[in-house]
């Protein structure tokens, strides 16, 4: 045996199986309660043991490739065999998770079983004896916590052990007829194959298994001989062979646990039940989700974010703070003066160029400090988000949304990846390939990213809070537009011969409610905004001297140079927003600094507000200077244009990775930029007639695409073509 031992963790989804990953590893990987959030085996050592390599495979319900999940997990398996599986398996569904377990036995590799959420079991009042468990089954059982950390590194342990032993597991029989066709199979076909496989693969022949099938080429006699096999047994079973299978596994798991597992309350409603009456009832499922949305902005936005923003924006950012917040200005209490202020006076004492000293202070502090300034309202969101995630409300929302998707042509495994978009677009769009069906895929790839990222965020608070007074409706309402955005784009591109067809099902597992560990909440609320922290220190911060240097060299009475700050509408940024300017003129804002804020945001969103920082932020605050430069309905149209246009370069590049081909990509740039375009000038002339300053022709336009936008809702749907690969 080689001295790395390769340890794989199989489990269903929700198990806890990418919880214990993280707790064994240490790996920073995204935790959640929704199906698909590992899409590929993920590897990590040991903590403390780079000779042990834990391997996260997919969730998975069982071995058959039904799913893209089981396919990566069971070629994982089967091809490069680790030397032991974990397999966790959750305490509180316990007969649902055994199916894959007898499943992993049958692979002729050591199998360790980790019991998760004991504690959970325990709490209901429900009794299971391990021990006995353990024996009947002939693998060892640990008992674990995965969110507590609780024999977690036993349970690893226990595995490495196995491996080493390489002690094998006794598999159970099946019904007289199934047996001997199996060993008909492994006579025939198999019997040239390693002893520890010859029943995995016979079990699957006999299934009928495409992929296996495929693998062995068998010739037609052998087909034949074989067929016969499993016809006798089907013919005296009175069932497919798959059933039969399927129906022997559950038997046997239900005589071994019948007299080891006890249930306190077999036919009574859990509390999660209880709870799930109500959050996922018909009428009140999705006014429970707006209600709770609503509590997540207006707590991260204005209760507890927008104090400490402020105090970012003001204090830190600003003119300086009152220590503790005892006094009223520089003239009481202890004052601390604020980065620009005190970076400011030692240039002055070193004597710094007027050019360098601009560059530090408006392009660089004005940059990066307006977008840092916001981050305590992203890690309020960011908590609230993790919290309600790691709970198990999530799971329910896909559920509850699942209803709604399909009436637009979605599928509620089309809410994972906007789950997963609202940290970030990339890995958003990657989540979409637990979607089977090709033409939901690509719909889901190309709606994705109009649900607002974390990186959208600053963007929307600036615009809530220079024009809108700081209402948390506008957080909210982003969100919301975001979610009509995907299901009106939904039945807009399934009314087309490209995306026509019936959705996905979707089968999912609620998980149970429970509290979630502080660590975990705060690990994800950490994680999603360091990562945010990065790209301030690195994109944004180039971004931003960029900006700075285009936006402060120029022309001024004949001669190139530095300019000041009154002069900048004579540098090289204004001459090139000017080009592209009148683009955005019919959506209210055609100036040369808002039309290169979107076109920056292209590199990132948290740009446009670096952007807005450095060509507003030379004289005074940003949000006076934006609330001045918008109006209320300028300021939705470029809201709303740059929430719901093309996202950023990473996320394009993700596009193109997950369509595999160019002209895929070019057209969800495309869908997604006109949709916006739409939007936007729609939502400008429209309040602007509200505001008594819109124009007739515009009105008429805006009228004309809203007619035509109803059209493309309710008009017939097409028959399914064939899409064309690049």
């Amino acid at each position: 045996m080689n001295s790395e031992i390769r340890v794989a963790l199989a489990g269903n989804p929700n198990s806890g199986k990418t919880t214990l990953f993280n707790d064994l590893t240490g790996s920073n990987q995204f935790v959640g309660n929704w199906p698909g959030v590992t899409v590929e085996k993920k590897e990590g050592k040991l903590i403390k043991h780079d000779d042990v390599t834990i391997v996260d495979l997919p969730g998975i319900y069982s071995l058959s490739p039904y799913t893209l999940e089981e396919v990566v997990a069971r070629k994982y398996l089967i091809d490069e065999r680790p030397d032991a599986i974990l397999n966790i398996v959750d305490g509180t569904n316990l007969e649902r998770n055994l199916y894959l377990t007898t499943q992993l036995i049958e692979l002729g590799i050591p199998v360790v079983i980790a019991i998760n959420m004991m504690d959970v079991v325990r709490k209901k009042g429900d009794r299971l004896d391990t021990d006995a468990l353990a024996k009947r089954l002939g693998c060892g059982i640990i008992e674990i916590s995965a969110l507590r950390g609780e024999h977690t590194v036993d349970a690893a342990w226990a595995a490495v052990d196995a491996a080493r032993t390489g002690k094998k597991i006794p598999r159970h029989s099946f019904s007289g007829p199934v047996e001997h066709a199996l060993a008909h199979i492994e006579e025939a076909v198999v019997h040239d194959f390693p002893a520890e496989q010859q029943r995995w693969y016979a079990i699957k022949l006999f299934e009928r298994d495409e992929k296996v099938l495929e693998r062995f080429k068998l010739s037609e006699a052998t087909l034949s001989h074989i067929e016969e096999d499993i016809k006798a047994a089907e013919a005296e079973l009175d069932d497919d062979a798959e059933s039969i299978i399927t129906n022997d596994r559950y038997d046997y798991i239900t005589r071994i646990l019948s007299d080891i597992y006890k249930k306190k309350n077999p036919d009574g409603l859990t509390v999660s039940d209880k709870i799930d009456r109500v959050v996922t009832s018909r009428w009140l499922g999705l006014p429970i989700f707006a209600v709770i949305m609503f509590a997540i902005y207006w707590i991260a936005m204005i209760g507890v974010g927008q104090p400490a923003t402020d105090w970012a924006n003001n204090g830190l950012f600003g003119e300086g703070f009152n220590l503790f917040g005892i006094g009223d200005g520089p003239g009481s209490g202890v004052w601390v003066p604020g980065i620009p202020v005190l970076v400011e006076k030692f240039l002055e004492y070193i004597g710094c160029a007027g050019w360098l000293k601009s560059l530090i202070l408006d392009g660089v502090i004005s940059g990066v400090g307006s977008v840092l300034g916001f981050v305590p309202q992203m890690l309020v969101l960011f908590l609230m988000l993790a919290f309600v995630e790691a709970c198990g409300y999530m799971s329910r929302v896909a559920f509850v949304l699942d209803r709604l998707f399909r009436r637009f042509g979605l599928s509620g495994k089309s809410f994972i990846p906007i789950i997963v978009g609202t940290g970030c677009g990339v890995p958003g769009i990657m989540a979409s390939r637990t979607i089977e069906n090709e033409r939901d895929r690509r719909m889901t790839i190309m709606t994705t990213t109009f649900i607002p990222c974390g990186a959208k965020v600053p963007f929307i608070a600036l615009i809530a809070g220079a024009v809108f007074g700081g209402s948390a409706w506008i957080a909210t309402g982003a969100y919301l537009i975001g979610i009509a955005s995907i299901l009106c784009s939904g039945v807009i591109l399934k009314k087309t011969k490209m995306f026509a067809g019936k959705p996905a099902p979707f089968v999912m597992e609620l998980p149970e409610y429970h509290m979630p560990t502080p660590s975990n909440v705060l690990r994800s609320m950490w994680e999603r905004g360091w990562s945010f922290i990065k790209k301030a220190g690195t994109i944004i911060l180039l971004s931003s001297i960029v900006i700075w240097f285009l936006s402060r060299f120029g022309w001024h009475e004949g001669s190139f140079g530095f300019l000041e700050v009154e002069q900048i509408s004579g540098s090289i940024l204004s001459y090139i927003g000017a080009g592209i300017a009148w683009m955005f003129a019919p959506l209210g804002w055609g100036t040369w600094q808002a039309a290169v804020a979107s076109i920056t945001g292209l590199v990132g969103k948290e740009n446009i507000v670096s952007t807005l920082g450095v060509l507003y932020g030379t004289g005074g605050s940003v949000s006076e200077a934006v609330g001045q430069a918008f109006s209320a309905a300028s300021a939705m149209s470029f809201l709303l244009f740059n929430l719901l246009c093309a996202p950023c370069f990473a996320a394009i590049g993700a596009i193109r990775r997950e369509m595999n081909s160019h002209k895929w990509t070019w057209f969800a740039i495309g869908y997604e930029c006109v949709f916006a375009y739409v939007t936007a000038f729609v939502v400008f002339q429209f309040m602007s007639i509200v505001s008594g300053s819109g124009s007739i022709v515009g009105t008429v336009i805006a009228g004309l695409l809203v007619i035509g936008f109803f059209w493309l809702l309710f008009r017939p749907y097409k028959e399914a073509t064939v899409l064309k690969e690049e």
